[in-house]
């Protein structure tokens, strides 16, 4: 099939996704603001600051996704600037996300709202955070007004963002507040994060019979770095079981995995419309009682691999097809909420992106009900820890200045969004060398 075209279905959506606190600007009432302003908490001592000045400004950016021709945008409420203290609602920050979204569907582009993507108030923060059992009900309150003011601009509501990236890197690595390492009190939130997420489902159903209600998932392969080798592949399913099969086990089977318990979770069973997947790398694990991981294992990366900027980790397209069949068995509709890589010159991510696009165009072909892709992101962003040396965007930012430069990619995904394909031309235009992989014959 040498000029094969690789079409998507009719009414696929393509899109970009963001987080508030990683776009907004000026977010000081959480805690990741405070968290950035303590010396070596990020890459170079950066700071979020103006960020992508969405706050502000967010509808250029919009402009920019629809000249993409985007059908779609994932972005985060943040819930710092709604509730500033307990109970107390600012009504102008909710009145602005009403015209961000409203932006958005003028400019033909469906909005998907995440609820909390990594950043607390203060004020929680202060009461324990993820750690207070009082969570569930405080978050409740937090998207029973949003739903309140936002519900009939928005259809696909994600509840939670990444619960178990943000149980792991803040209570177990360390690296994201409160920079706490105890896997106890990781269990503790990963399991009132869940919790909420289930009181938040039925909180947004309350309030709108049209909403289509999940959260986003990341799922990061865990594979022994010698699969003859019995301890490896031990190592490699403690970490699946508490990374990618307790959140799931949880929220659809309705039943606790250790470390977060034992037993039925019906306050969270079947609390999905949809599964949103935000997938990146995998890792390989090796034993190691000195190791970096709960004094259990260590990461190395096949040596074969094409490395990722930063040390981001290994380019490993198949991960997302694997992510998608496992994700298939919940019978449920899904969204690619998250997929990108880090690459400021621009000269990974055009195949990259077609690489892990035909993985998810042969998954589809298997009648795996796949809704939309997200590429992580729109533009250049601040990377959390890394601050700004990650930088992911389609578009080039200056944080500085503010000056915007697309990339070579962003007009290749223009490209497959408005074809709705991916077509020969373009695997010659921008990946040659993936003809022979992608066309052979």
């Amino acid at each position: 099939m040498p000029n094969a075209t690789f079409h998507f279905p009719p009414d696929f959506k393509w899109g970009v996704a963001t987080a508030s606190h990683q776009v907004e600007g000026h977010n000081t009432n959480n805690q990741w603001w405070a968290w950035e302003h303590q010396p070596g908490r990020i890459a170079e001592g950066q700071t979020s600051g103006q960020a992508c000045d969405w706050w502000l400004n967010a509808e250029a950016d919009f402009d920019r996704a629809a000249a993409m021709g985007l059908t779609t945008l994932r972005l985060s409420i943040e819930w710092s600037r709604v509730e500033v203290a307990p109970g107390q609602i600012d009504t102008a920050a909710l009145e602005r996300y009403h015209e961000m979204l409203q932006g958005l569907r003028d400019r033909g582009i469906e909005p998907m709202v995440t609820l909390h993507h990594f950043s607390d108030p203060l004020w929680l923060t202060e009461k324990g955070g993820w750690t207070n059992p009082d969570v569930v009900p405080y978050f409740s309150r937090y998207v029973d007004q949003v739903v309140q003011a936002l519900g009939d601009l928005v259809t696909l509501w994600c509840t939670i963002n990444e619960p178990n990236v943000y149980a792991t890197m803040g209570y177990i690595l360390g690296k994201f507040p409160p920079g706490t390492q105890h896997i106890r009190t990781a269990a503790i939130v990963l399991r009132n994060m869940l919790k909420a997420h289930g009181a938040a489902y039925r909180t947004i159903h309350q309030r709108r019979d049209d909403a289509q209600v999940g959260l986003a998932h990341n799922i990061r392969f865990f594979d022994p770095a010698d699969p003859k080798r019995i301890r490896d592949r031990a190592a490699a399913w403690i970490q699946d079981l508490w990374f990618n099969r307790t959140t799931l086990a949880a929220v659809w089977q309705g039943w606790w995995l250790p470390p977060l318990g034992f037993g039925p979770a019906l306050s969270v069973r079947r609390t999905l419309d949809w599964v949103g997947l935000n997938y990146y790398t995998r890792d390989l694990v090796a034993f190691d009682r000195k190791g970096d991981i709960a004094g259990l294992a260590r990461t190395v990366h096949d040596e074969t691999a094409e490395p990722l900027d930063g040390g981001y980790g290994e380019l490993y397209p198949k991960g997302l097809s694997r992510a998608l069949e496992q994700l298939a068995r919940l019978g449920l509709p899904i969204h690619i909420t998250e997929n990108g890589i880090p690459d400021a010159d621009d000269d990974q991510r055009p195949r990259a992106l077609l690489l892990h696009l035909h993985q998810l165009w042969r998954t589809i072909q298997n009648n795996v009900p796949v809704k939309s892709y997200y590429h992580w992101t729109l533009v250049d962003n601040f990377e959390w820890t890394e601050g700004w040396t990650l930088p992911f965007g389609l578009i080039e930012l200056d944080p500085q200045t503010q000056t915007r430069t697309p990339r070579p990619s962003s007009d290749l995904y223009s490209a497959i969004a408005r074809g709705n394909a991916i077509t020969p031309e373009l695997l010659d235009a921008y990946a040659p060398e993936l003809r022979p992989v992608l066309l052979p014959g």
